[in-house]
Formats: structure tokens, sequence, C-alpha cells
């Protein structure tokens, strides 16, 4: 156990030295790390409760959304009547309602009995059944009105707003480390709070982010009209005029029944063009998009596809075969920094409706600079503190046990800046709570020396024993711990999440430094020692 390789030796004093160049750069001036080749540019951030950034309060528009619900209900009304073949007048929405009439009154009541099944319950099995979502009724001898109900409305809003909320978080920290707050405010507000901005367009690109529905659509492009010809004559019946980017023609005319859409998507990602090295967005669908697309292609080939995002047509390729893979790109002249953009809009999904801006501002730390130093205080009367009692107990091995908490606090700070993650208030304590439990691993390591010594052993025997015996021990109680940490990652936000960074981090660095870097120093001490019998170092 005791017995380390030249290249056990080497990979973990690299590791030290690694840990070490990335911790420093969060402890230079903003000069000195800017002047750092980019390579070595990794630093954590610090939290809104330590230095300040952005607050801003979105509205959601709730008639969009019934505006939405109500199209929906219309096509739904439209392939029930047709399935039913009971002929009726194209239903239309009026009054926050769905009517739709039939030539011959007789087939009033076959319609109502078509449409009673789009009714569903409103409520969950938390809340339980409020009643009917849709109230589908006959108002006159020929028509019928199908009508959202207040509760139902009701509980889209509140899916709609949970969705948004993991949408943004998912748009402005798609790695979960950056301590972005999203939470929910009264019935159609969401408060979003990101850290560490400062400037006016780290400002503008957040609020350009929760404008952005990011509703992309794929439409078939009028095999023999333009755009031009169709506004010099008329559009053809099942055809729309949509603008384009500035990349190309002002308007397409396009299908207005879109072939596929975002919700289709599996995957959105940046690259580049292998021939022209410009950058591209590549996507993939998922099993019944690919299927759609194959189909769509294979049967298309040489027309144009759009593809439409937020009502403007951002590409429109033309297919040279079928594409069955269920993959493609979107290429457009696009910069790098649109293509990161548009990849991630497309990955975390559309927002359910628009969301409006209607206060913002950049706000300070709430704790500031004074919470910095007393966690910076708390943490250093923690080590010293801890170093002391370690040195008084075990003597030149608590003296290797300090080193390795030491070691700890910065291979967990290496770890948050090669990470990108964010240094919350909690995260200070979660860092400061660590050290203790780094000490502990080498607490009971030394307990079981002292064992071994007791029960007769040599101390070279002692050591060995004492190192490989409480591996176990220690691995199944920081398992727990560790695990523990993982669901307040993934289930809890804000301070929690913080919090739950520097625990989980900190167990990984605390196994290493107890069972790599003190075992380490103490192979180290006994190669020093003459062969013969050595009295004993606890």
């Amino acid at each position: 156990m005791l017995q380390f390789t030249r290249w056990k030796t080497i990979a973990t004093l690299a590791v030290c030295l690694l840990g070490l160049l990335l911790c420093i750069p969060n402890f230079l001036s903003k000069e000195r790390f800017d002047a750092l080749p980019v390579i070595a540019k990794h630093k954590f951030g610090l939290g809104l409760d330590l230095r300040g950034g952005a607050h801003l309060l979105t509205t959601m528009d709730l008639d969009e959304l019934r505006k939405d619900w109500l199209g929906n209900i219309q096509d739904e009304v439209r392939k029930r009547l047709r399935e039913a073949k009971i002929v009726f007048t194209p239903p239309g929405i009026q009054n926050g309602a769905v009517n739709v009439r039939f030539p011959k009154p007789e087939d009033t009541e076959a319609g109502l009995k078509a449409l009673q099944p789009m009714a569903q319950s409103a409520g969950n099995a938390l809340t339980g059944a409020t009643g009917r979502d849709l109230d589908i009724k006959q108002a006159g001898p020929d028509f019928l009105t199908i009508t959202p109900t207040e509760p139902a409305l009701n509980e889209r809003a509140t899916q709609a707003i949970g969705a948004a909320i993991e949408i943004i978080r998912k748009r402005l920290d798609p790695d979960g480390t950056k301590e972005v707050a999203v939470q929910r405010q009264g019935r159609d507000r969401i408060l979003v709070q990101q850290p560490g901005v400062e400037t006016e367009k780290e400002l503008e690109a957040i609020r350009n982010t929760l404008r952005q529905a990011a509703k992309m659509t794929f439409h078939l492009v009028h095999p023999t009209m333009t755009a031009e010809e169709a506004k010099q004559t008329r559009v053809p019946s099942g055809y729309m005029l949509v603008p384009a980017t500035d990349r190309g023609p002002a308007e397409e005319l396009i299908e207005t029944r879109p072939v596929l859409t975002g919700e289709q998507l599996k995957s959105a990602n940046p690259g580049f063009d292998s021939q022209t090295n410009q950058p591209i967005i590549q996507f993939s669908f998922n099993s019944t998009g690919a299927r759609i697309f194959g189909k769509i292609s294979s049967e298309n080939i040489g027309r144009r596809f759009a593809i439409v995002l937020d009502g403007k047509v951002i590409s429109a390729p033309v297919f040279r075969s079928a594409i069955l893979g269920g993959s493609g790109e979107i290429s457009g002249s696009f910069t790098v920094e649109e293509v990161n953009r548009l990849s991630t809009l497309l990955q975390s999904g559309s927002l359910p409706a628009k969301l409006t801006i209607v206060e913002e501002r950049v706000v300070g730390a709430s704790l500031g600079a004074d919470s910095i130093e007393q966690g910076k205080r708390a943490g250093m009367i923690g080590l010293i503190g801890v170093a002391a009692f370690m040195i008084f107990a075990y003597g030149l091995f608590g003296v290797f046990a300090v080193i390795g908490a030491a070691l700890h606090v910065v291979l967990v700070l290496a770890l948050m800046s090669l990470l990108g993650s964010t240094m919350t208030l909690p995260g200070i304590a979660g860092v400061v709570l660590t050290i203790g439990m780094a000490v502990d691993a080498n607490v009971l390591i030394y307990e079981r020396i002292r064992e071994e010594l007791r029960n007769g052993k040599t101390p070279l025997s002692a050591i060995d024993a004492g190192f490989a015996r409480a591996y176990a021990t220690i691995i199944d109680s920081q398992l727990t711990t560790f695990i523990a940490g993982l669901l307040m990652f993934a289930l809890g936000s804000g301070p929690v999440k913080g919090f739950a960074v520097t625990l989980t981090l900190g167990i990984i660095t605390t196994v290493f430094t107890a069972f790599t870097v003190t075992r380490m120093l103490a192979s180290w001490w006994v190669q020093a020692q003459d062969r013969r019998m050595v009295p004993a170092p606890l």
C-alpha cells in the first residue's frame, strides 16, 4: 500500500501542480489576468450575493398562450369532424372561443358527439381534478362553441411558466455552474438574476436571450412561384409570405402548414463547414422527426426547404438527395457568436409564449466585499485551527494531513475554475466544511494506525495496514455525502446549488488528498528511514 511507483509519484505531483496553476489566476489583478495566455484564463465567478449582477423582471403574454391553444383547438375540430365525415364550415375564433357551424342543422348533434371527447379533466394528481378543460356546447340550432375553462387556462399558465423557467435557465446557464437565479413571481412573472453582469453589452445579450421565443418550424418553399411573383398577382392558397434575414431574398413564399417543428429536434450544436470553414449549426431530429424528414426529402429532391425561426426564414437550402439519417445543417454566413447563440436557443427549446421585460437594473452585491473577507477569514481560521489540532495530536503525520488539507482547498478552487463555476457565500461555507471532512479522513487513517500499533505490529506494517483498512470505511462515508450533494445540485437552486457544487467537488479532492497525497508523503518518510525498526510516528 505504501509502495509508490515513479509514474504514480509523477502523476500525483503533476495533478497538484496543475491545480495550483489553475487556482492562481483567481487571485491575480484584472490587468495581470488579461495578460495571461488564453489557455490559462480559467477563473471561477462570484455569485450575485458577492459580486452583484443583472436583475430582470419579465412577464409572460398569457393572451398569446390562450391564442395558441385556441389555434390548436381549431385544428383539432377540423380533424375530428373530417374523420366523422360531417359537413361543416371552417371553424373561427371569436370572443375567446372556437365556433363551428353546420350547413345542415341536423348534423349539429352529431358534431357535438364527435367533439365531446376533446374535453379532458383539468388539474393534476396533486391538486385534484377541477372540472373539464373545455366547455363544448350547442349555442344555436346550427353551430357549436368550444371554450377553454378558466381553471384549465390557469393550469396551462402554471405549466407554461414552469417550462419557461427551465428554458431560461438552460439558455443562460447551460452547464448549471453560473448560479443564475430564475424564479416565478405572481401569476405571470419570472424574475431573472445573473451574477457578474457589469456592462451594457452583457445586459443586452441577456435581453435578447429572454425576448427570443426560438420557435423553429420547417416549411416547403413554393416549387415554381417566387415571393415577388406572388406579391404582383396573389398568394396561392395554402401558402404565405414570410420575411427572410438580410442574407438572401427579402421574403420567401412557403407552405402555411409546417412539415416539422422544433419539438422534433433532438440536438443543435455549433460547427464548421468542412468545405468553406464557415460557422454552421448542425442539428438532428428524434426518431419521429427523422422519419418525417427522410420522407419529405425523398419526395422533394430539387425543391427548397425553408427553416423558419420566430417568423423569419434563416435558411432555405435545396434537397439535393434523400436525407435518411435525420440530421442536417443550417448555414447562412453566420458569425461564430450567432451560431453559438442560436445553437443554445434551439437546444434549450422554444418559450411557450412571449416574455416582456417590465423591470431591469444592475444590482450591487447584497453581501459584498465584507462577506468575502469574512469568508476568507473563516477559512483561514478553520485551516489554522485544524492544523494546530492535527500537529498536536499526530505530530509529523499531522503535518502531512495539513499539507493534504491545503492542497484540498487548492484543488477545489482549481476544479471550480476549470468548470467555470460560481462561488457564492454558501459555496464558501461548503469549502470550509470540506476542510474538516478532508482532515476527518486522515483522522480515521491515523487512529487505525494507532490501533495496529497497539496490537503489536511494527510501525511500517501498522502504517501500511492503516491506509489499507481505513480505505473502505472512508469511501462509504464519502459516497453517501457525495450522493446527497448530487441530489442537492440536481434538485436545488440558488444558494443550495452553490453549496452543493463545493461539497461534491470537495469530496472528490478529499479522497485524492487523503489516499494519494498523504500516502505519498508517508511513503517518502518511510523510505527516508533506515530499514531497521524505528519508533512509532504517532
